[in-house]
């Protein structure tokens, strides 16, 4: 592996004409056909094998005209104190409303209140449900227009008026968080380098980076059917890794400079051992995200697999253009005020007295007090993962958005109206074909409905057109988010079960509210299985890499604690509500369903970068005759400083994303960046090495069975070294260095 980067650093680096003219041309013809592609509408949500979606098939299958995907709107009315909706004035206005939006070109059907006794019992309130043959995302501003314009004309007569539902969807802003992150990066690419050009290099590789896959994505995105988070997410973990992987490589490669060896050497060697690291850590997120396929949810998978594409591209980036660009550079990439200046052989580095860094002292200290460091990360670490235990799991609906928002404000209108239940009716499917009595078979089902606890109200049934299939609509008491709601959902399916043993016939419960309930359910039955898939595959990875047992093995269970404290931090704020105000969160409530095996597959990739930057320099001083603990405190000279700033860099990007306006969205930038202050901070600058002091020469044990059957990947360059001595040992190839 090392000799092979090794050439092809140094390949990328004498044709880098060549190479910058590729990564252009794949940077422009991305972005042709992104600006060439139709928009984007919103991704289809499907739950394979699920009763939710089994009934929505059902209901697709057998009533072809309800348009069950189109996007739908409440327009809720509220009369002026003192007054009622059916008041001849406040009923008149309602009716020329109804009449306004029932003009639409893609409007379906529009349900007058006072026909379809959609008023509340007091009076006060009423809505009109409005529904359409496009979704959400595909309506056309004019038809948005047109619902809002009937609004504000209601509201001008003296109404209060909101809209909810889909129809008013919009893609979700990222606001200025996500530059700031970019510039918070930059910043500390110039601390760390010193050099405006050596911070400029993975600033600029990992835009170009993000460019063609983001481009690439909302190129496909109609043919493959992506939704708006899928860009989003792959320009999240884009900019984190590809800023990361290109400071790694450049950090190497001026590490080499200053040993003395001339600019091609140099990045030769750079990328044959930073670069071996790069790959190996690229794997272990492409591994995590494309692992997301294990939960057979299509939007999920296609998110995985989307942000793993961008993380393939951020890695050959790293390899090819950053020689490339490197070559340049020339001598801009030095700090500025170098005067390094390297005539005949190269200086050794020991040779150089210099003081110690921060790095090194802090490594010396771990090393000197293992147990106490080791004690005091996994209790810290512990303490934040408390909260984990009152984990409530849920999707975001209306009554999650912020209060300022139209679409909370018609929740918040309905649910005072006509009860907490009516914001998340579930809607029943019957399947009776097989029975001989269809009519009867509602009727049963209804009955046993009205029997059971949480139960408002049963619509009465309404059947298909050959008479075989039937939908009822019952409201619960309770809230959509709330257990008791779920609770219900699962005596309705108890009951269709015995109704399906006495009649042959199905019984299904669908609806928002339900096929929630089975994401959730689904996502909790895919974790352990997930886990065990993408552990496994990493652990097996990181034994070739480290030709070693125990050192993988810590590093999965550090993982475990750095992303259980993450997930204990995400319920504090987002759930509990603490620092919700410093954080921009307005509405507190169940974390989202895919937050944890979303945050075990990406944080465990990122964890995974880490501890390949930073073990591998360890594992490199061992294998060249250094005693286990002085190689602890050799890879942190060496990466420390690195790794810090890489690990502040990703926290900046991932904490510019907390600015979007998407709940879910902001979710997962805390979650994400606050996990690599985790994993980075505490997991792999303390409970690492502490670990590693202990164990001593038993870190690197590898049975001498498998260590003949693993494959020879040498991540830290050992065929480069070889080489190199054999070069040193023959004066006539001793090469005269340059001046850089």
């Amino acid at each position: 592996m090392a000799t092979f980067l090794y050439k092809l650093g140094r390949l990328a680096f004498r044709r880098r004409h060549f190479v910058a003219l590729i990564w252009v041309a794949l940077l422009t013809l991305a972005g042709v056909g992104a600006a060439s592609a139709p928009a984007a509408g919103s991704s289809s949500f499907s739950i394979p094998g699920t009763e939710a979606q089994k009934a929505f098939d059902l209901l697709e299958e057998r009533f072809p005209g309800m348009a069950a995907d189109g996007a739908t709107a409440r327009v809720v009315f509220q009369a002026p104190d003192g007054e009622k909706m059916t008041d001849a004035a406040n009923k008149a206005t309602v009716e020329k409303t109804v009449q306004d939006l029932s003009d639409g070109s893609e409007v379906t059907s529009v349900a007058d209140p006072f026909k379809a006794n959609a008023v509340s019992k007091d009076g006060t309130v009423a809505y009109a449900a409005v529904s359409y043959d496009v979704s959400g995302m595909e309506l056309k501003d004019a038809s948005k227009e047109a619902l809002e314009d009937a609004a504000q004309d209601a509201r001008d007569a003296g109404l209060t008026v909101e809209i909810g539902g889909d129809a008013l969807q919009a893609t979700p802003e990222t606001g200025s968080g996500e530059i700031i992150g970019i510039a918070v990066a930059a910043v500390v690419l110039v601390i760390t380098l010193g050099s405006l050009v050596a911070a400029g290099l993975p600033l600029l590789t990992a835009l170009i980076g993000v460019g063609i896959g983001v481009s690439g994505i909302t190129a496909l995105a109609n043919p493959l059917d992506l939704g708006d988070t899928t860009a989003t997410l792959a320009m999240m973990i884009g900019l984190a890794v590809g800023i990361d992987y290109a400071l790694f490589i450049v950090s190497r490669y001026r590490a080499e400079l200053a040993e003395g060896r001339d600019r091609e050497e140099a990045i030769g060697r750079a990328v044959g051992t930073a670069g071996s690291a790069v790959v190996f850590a690229g794997l272990t997120v492409v591994i995590a995200l494309a692992g997301l396929a294990v939960v057979n949810i299509p939007m999920l998978t296609k998110m995985g697999f989307a942000a793993a594409g961008t993380v393939v591209i951020a890695v050959l980036i790293a390899l090819t253009m950053i020689p490339a660009l490197l070559g340049y550079a020339g001598r801009k990439v030095q700090p500025a005020g170098s005067k390094s200046k390297f005539l005949g052989r190269r200086k050794s580095a020991s040779a150089a007295q210099t003081k110690p860094n921060m790095g090194t002292r802090w490594a010396s200290f771990v090393v000197r007090r293992p147990v106490a460091v080791l004690l005091f990360g996994v209790i810290g670490l512990g303490a934040a993962a408390v909260p984990v235990a009152a984990l409530e799991l849920g999707l975001p609906d209306d009554g999650s958005q912020p209060t300022s928002t139209t679409q909370r404000r018609a929740y918040d209108t309905l649910s005072d109206g006509f009860g907490p239940g009516f914001n998340g009716p579930l809607m029943i499917a019957g399947d009776a074909k097989g029975s001989d009595d269809p009519k009867a078979v509602a009727q049963t089902t209804i009955d046993d409905i009205k029997g059971l606890d949480g139960v408002v109200s049963v619509s009465p049934a309404a059947f298909n057109k050959a008479g075989d299939t039937f939908t009822i609509t019952v409201i619960p008491d309770s809230k959509p988010s709330s257990t008791q709601t779920e609770d219900l959902v699962h005596s309705i399916r108890d009951a269709g079960g015995q109704i399906k043993s006495d009649t042959d016939a199905d019984v299904l419960v669908t609806g928002t509210t339900a096929m929630n309930i089975d994401f959730s359910q689904k996502m909790n039955d895919a974790l352990v299985p997930y886990l065990a898939l993408v552990v496994g595959l990493a652990f097996l990875l990181l034994i070739a890499v480290f030709r070693s047992i125990l050192v993988p093995l810590k590093a999965a269970l550090g993982f475990l604690l750095s992303v259980l404290a993450a997930l204990g931090a995400v319920v504090a704020v987002f759930q509990w509500g603490w620092l919700s105000g410093l954080l921009g969160v307005e509405e507190t409530g169940p974390i989202m369903s895919m937050m944890p095996i979303f945050m075990v597959g990406v944080v465990f990739g990122l964890a995974m970068d880490y501890e390949v930057f930073l073990v591998t320099r360890m594992r490199e001083a061992y294998v060249h005759g250094e005693k286990p603990s002085q190689a602890v405190v050799t890879g942190f000279k060496h990466g420390a400083r690195v790794v810090t700033a890489a690990a502040v860099i990703m926290m900046a990007v991932f904490a510019g994303f907390i600015g979007s306006s998407e709940s879910m969205i902001k979710m997962i930038g805390f979650g994400l960046a606050i996990a690599v202050f985790f994993d980075a901070f505490v997991v792999r600058m303390a409970i690492v090495p502490a670990v590693l002091a202990l164990l001593g020469h038993k870190a690197w044990w590898l049975p001498k069975w498998l260590d003949r059957a693993l494959p020879n990947v040498d991540v830290e360059g050992e065929g480069l070294r070889t080489a190199e001595d054999r070069r040193n040992a023959d004066p006539d190839e001793d090469r005269e260095l340059v001046r850089v």
